[in-house]
């Protein structure tokens, strides 16, 4: 009978043959890892995206604001209760001084008047009566006729026909400027803004009929604190900036209050703008800046490069090619050139971020890229900040 010969000799060799194979695969996995190297995790920005303080006067102003306004305007009203029967002009026409703007029923004026010339013309007959008596009574007291009392009576009666008539005239003067006035004209050039009433109303003694501005010459009219307004002076130069207009326009103080205003502690401030061509309208809303003063050249920054937390002001820089969060106190602004000043607390040799960023953490590594290299699709960019990616391993030839 022949014996089965035993399996576990084959199984061993199958078994060695596997572990060897193993092992081969992971020798040379460890190999790759080894030549690898380490990712960098440090963040790159362009040297756009970096920047140092700047040291350049900056301009101290005071500014105010207010509407602008018509230096020279007049509102037409009613000098007569009557009947408007007609309006000859609308809102936006342009008028003349003088020119006649609508018409009133002036029917009662007229009649006034004829009645004063009537009592004036009945006056001037009672003098000339007065006058010849008079006359008479002179010549007859020469010859004794009659009395010294008799003379100064009919001198009496003389004199109060002579003031009579003067009464009279008077009357008619008034009654004739009366209706004169109650003539609805322009007293002034410039453009209606406003009609006021309609034709047909019955417009009462002094009711407004229609607003005329003249738009040549237009105002400001701000309200400056009273521990600034000391540094101002009548015919110091003005910037205003007027919304709808981006130009900033020249103008001057014209005036400024004597004293503050009641229950503030504002003073009035008065701004004049010329305005020939009548592209600014009353009423659009406007802001004046005087620079008070010319100061000494102060280290700036980019007013972006600012971030506040808990009432604070600071700033990352990059220093010994790690981020840093530097405290700093700031001065005044300067919205034309996007700079702040800086009072303390940053060297003037720093550098610092000078764009936004998130994310950012204190401590990290930073580089900083020579001009005109880029950070690649993975590099951080303004409002976000990312590692960079990782080296690229050098291939030999």
């Amino acid at each position: 009978m022949k014996l089965r010969r035993p399996l576990f000799k084959p199984m061993v060799v199958v078994l060695a043959i596997a572990l060897s194979v193993g092992l081969a695969g992971c020798n040379k996995g460890g190999g790759d890892a080894a030549a690898t190297p380490k990712e960098d995790k440090a963040l790159r920005f362009t040297a756009q995206e970096v920047t140092q303080p700047k040291l350049m006067v900056l301009p101290e102003l005071v500014e105010f604001s207010g509407p602008l306004s018509a230096v020279h305007s007049a509102t037409v009203r009613s000098k007569a209760a009557a009947a408007l029967v007609s309006l000859d002009v609308a809102e936006g026409q342009r008028v003349r001084a003088g020119q006649q703007l609508g018409r009133l029923d002036l029917a009662d004026a007229l009649s006034r008047v004829d009645d004063r010339q009537a009592n004036l013309a009945s006056a001037r007959a009672q003098l000339a009566n007065a006058e010849r008596t008079h006359a008479n009574n002179e010549r007859l007291a020469s010859q004794n006729f009659i009395s010294s009392t008799a003379l100064e009576a009919s001198k009496s009666s003389l004199e109060s026909a002579r003031a009579a008539v003067r009464s009279a005239e008077a009357l008619l003067t008034g009654s004739k400027v009366q209706l004169r006035d109650a003539a609805l004209t322009a007293p002034i050039d410039g453009i209606v803004s406003k009609r006021h009433v309609v034709a047909g109303e019955k417009l009462a003694f002094d009711q407004p009929v229609v607003t005329i501005v003249d738009l040549r010459v237009l105002e400001i009219a701000g309200a400056v604190g009273t521990h600034e307004v000391s540094r101002l002076k009548v015919g110091m130069p003005v910037s205003v900036k007027v919304e709808g207009i981006d130009k900033p326009l020249d103008a001057k103080i014209s005036r400024i209050a004597p004293a503050a205003e009641s229950g503030t502690r504002s003073i009035g401030v008065f701004v004049r703008l010329e305005n020939p061509s009548e592209t600014l309208k009353a009423g659009q809303f406007s802001v004046a800046s005087v620079n008070v003063a010319d100061t000494p050249p102060t280290m700036t920054i980019p007013t972006v490069a600012v971030f506040t937390l808990s009432g604070q002001d600071y700033v990352w820089t990059v220093e010994n090619s790690k981020l840093t969060r530097r405290i700093v106190t700031t001065g005044r602004k300067d919205a034309a050139s996007g700079r702040v000043e800086v009072l303390s607390g940053l060297p003037k040799e720093a550098t610092i971020l000078a764009q936004r960023f998130d994310g950012l953490k204190e401590g990290s590594e930073v580089a900083v890229l020579k001009p005109g290299a880029s950070v690649g699709d993975k590099a951080p960019v303004p409002a976000v900040a990312s590692p960079a990616p990782a080296a690229a391993t050098d291939k030999k030839s």
